[in-house]
Parts: structure tokens; sequence; C-alpha cells
């Protein structure tokens, strides 16, 4: 939302606050969303929020959306038949029996209708699958259940295809309304699979060749498929290996809005690689863990640091791996390349901006 990786944002973990909601974005905060409204979008989003609690800084309506339906609670959203959502400030109550992701989805295709006549960004945060495997007991489900035997695994494959049908639809209703070549959509993931609610990685193989699932800093927790699709204007089956984040689609919707580029954030432009033309490439980038006791790590070039309870141990070591002899991050070579080593620390210092919200490193700790 705001271009930065999480050694310089405002939040940096899931904090809770009661009765619901998690820590907020400040005024200062300059998100995606108000840069292209500021610029003639419509702006919606529709799943969940989870970037500030009701009544502060930090809700949709006051980060530059003018529609938001959804849930406002990063944990609420792990229950798909909520007695309540949000409808921007509204809260709009539920009968408990009605599956949420099918009420937001419709909600959403709603918001493109709505504004078929103007420019608009839809962001489509939707909640499945996550955490808990709950899911209607319809004939998607039932299918699953026949394969394969048991009722969790039934129960997320049947949630991964009922995405698969939301995009689906998405697509469907853009090429109804004449939208679908002047439309660029993107689909990926905020992080690596999950265990919770039953969750079981192994048997599907969610992580491929990777280590790691959420909530890890290895390539099974951090590294997403990233599908763009702009029919004229992103050759079709085209891939690529250019490395991106999330905090470069900040820079990269001011470009293809037309509007100027906002300084001082991580981000890099995405809209050359879509293009075929040179793009700049990132020195490094940088993630931290503030759960976990504490991780960081560094992706530059081929190399891969890794550095595990930070918050616990002032000379927390750091894991080495070669990305391109050792994608699944199975041999640390550290000792072999102590300058490689030495780089990514002051990578990680570098990278790391100290926020009293926030304390991450053992010597930012407060003292009890």
């Amino acid at each position: 939302m705001t271009g930065m990786h999480t050694g310089h944002t405002p939040i940096r973990g899931n904090r809770g606050f009661q009765p619901e909601g998690q820590y907020p974005l400040p005024d200062s905060s300059l998100t995606i969303a108000t840069l292209l409204r500021d610029h003639g979008y419509a702006t919606g989003a529709f799943g969940k929020w989870g970037l500030g609690y009701p009544g502060s800084t930090g809700t949709p309506d006051k980060k530059g959306f003018d529609q938001f339906y959804g849930y406002n609670c990063q944990t609420l959203a792990h229950d798909y038949y909520p007695d309540h959502l949000w409808d921007n400030d509204k809260l709009v109550k539920l009968d408990g029996a009605t599956y949420s992701a099918d009420l937001i989805h419709r909600q959403a295709l709603r918001f493109i209708d709505d504004n078929k006549g103007r420019p608009f960004f839809l962001f489509l945060a939707y909640t499945i699958p996550h955490a808990q495997l709950q899911v209607p007991h319809d004939s998607v489900y039932s299918n699953y259940l026949n394969q394969l035997h048991d009722s969790l695994h039934a129960s997320f494959a049947a949630m991964v295809t009922r995405l698969d049908r939301y995009v689906g639809e998405v697509v469907e209703k853009l090429r109804a309304r004449g939208l679908a070549g002047n439309t660029l959509i993107l689909f990926s993931s905020d992080n690596g699979p999950h265990k919770e609610g039953g969750g079981d990685p192994a048997f599907f193989n969610s992580s491929g060749p990777f280590r790691g699932i959420k909530r890890d800093l290895y390539e099974g927790g951090i590294r997403e498929p990233f599908i763009a699709y702009w029919p004229g204007k992103i050759k079709s089956h085209s891939t690529s290996d250019h490395p991106g984040a999330f905090w470069d689609l900040l820079p990269t919707f001011e470009e293809v809005a037309g509007i100027p580029l906002t300084k001082n954030i991580d981000g890099l432009s995405l809209l050359p690689i879509w293009e075929g033309r040179p793009a700049k490439q990132h020195e490094y980038f940088y993630w931290e863990f503030h759960e976990n006791n504490g991780r960081q790590a560094v992706r530059y070039g081929k190399w891969k640091g890794v550095r595990l309870n930070v918050s616990t141990n002032t000379d927390a070591p750091i894991e080495l791996y070669d990305l391109e002899s050792d994608p699944g991050e199975r041999r640390n070579i550290a000792g072999e390349h102590p300058e490689i080593v030495q780089s990514i620390k002051t990578f990680m210092a570098q990278a790391h901006q100290s926020n009293k919200d926030w304390p991450l490193l053992v010597t930012e700790n407060p003292k009890p």
C-alpha cells in the first residue's frame, strides 16, 4: 500500500486491538489508493483490511478508498460465517449462516458495474483459503470430498477452486462491460502456504521445491507466483525471472496511470518488464518478521541471507544460500563466503529503520 518494505513501514506485523482490528496506518502514510483517487480513479477494497481498527486513522475510507466491504480485522476474518462485516464505516449485521467470501465477491462485481464508465482501482483481498477451512457443502465441496476422502483436504481444495471461479467471474465481468483490453489484472498471494485450521502444505506439495511455509523467511514463505494479465499490452504466456516485491506496486501503478512517481520509497516500477523494456534492478531485497523471536532476510543477486532469533540473540548468525545452485536453501554456505555474509549484514543494518512501536532487534527491546 505504501511502496515501502517492512524495514521502513509504520506497520510491521499484526498487533490486535479490542474489540477488533489492528494497529493503524498513521495520517502521514500515503497509499496507492489515495494517489489514484486524487487522479480521478474510483477506488474500492473488498475482503480483508487489517490496517486500522474501526474509528482509527487507518480505516480504508481514510486511506484512499471510496468503498470498502468486508472484514476490518485480520483475526475475525478467520471465520467465514461471521455475525458482521463492514460497509465503509457502517457495521453490517449478518445471520452467522452466510458464507462471507461469496457475499464479498458479489459486492466487488457490483463495484465494476457501478464504475464501468471511469477509471477504477479495485483491490480484492480475498480471504480464501486462509486459516479455518470452511466452505459451503455445495457441489464443489462434494466433488472433492469424493476424491480426497477427508473433509479438511476436500475443504481446502474446494476453497482454492472457489477462488479460481471468483477470478474467472471478474475477468468475464470486465469482458462483458468492454473493459478487458484496458484493465490490468494482477494475481498473487501475500505469503506461503499455511497450516492453521488444518492446512496441510505437505499433502498438496504447496511449497514446491522451496523450503518453508507462511511466517518463514525462507523462499517457501515469501516467494510467490505473480500473474499479470493485460491483453494487447503483456505478451500472452510470457514469463520473467525479474525479481520483484509488493512494494514495487505503488510506482508500477503510478506509471501505468501516467501520474508522477512518488519519491523516497523502496519500490521500483515493474511496467518496463511487462512492456519488454529495460528495467531498474533492486540492489537487494529486505524482509523482517516480528514474531517467532524476530527474523530478517536479504536477497542479493543469487545470494540469500537469513537471520533468526534477532529479538533474543545479539549475535544471531546469518545463514547464507546460493539460490542458483540451491533454490531449496538446504546448504548453509556462510562459512565459505564471509565477504558476502558481511555485505548482507550491512544491508540488514541499512534497511532496518528502528521504530519504537515495532522493536525487532534485541538491542531495541525495552527493558522490563
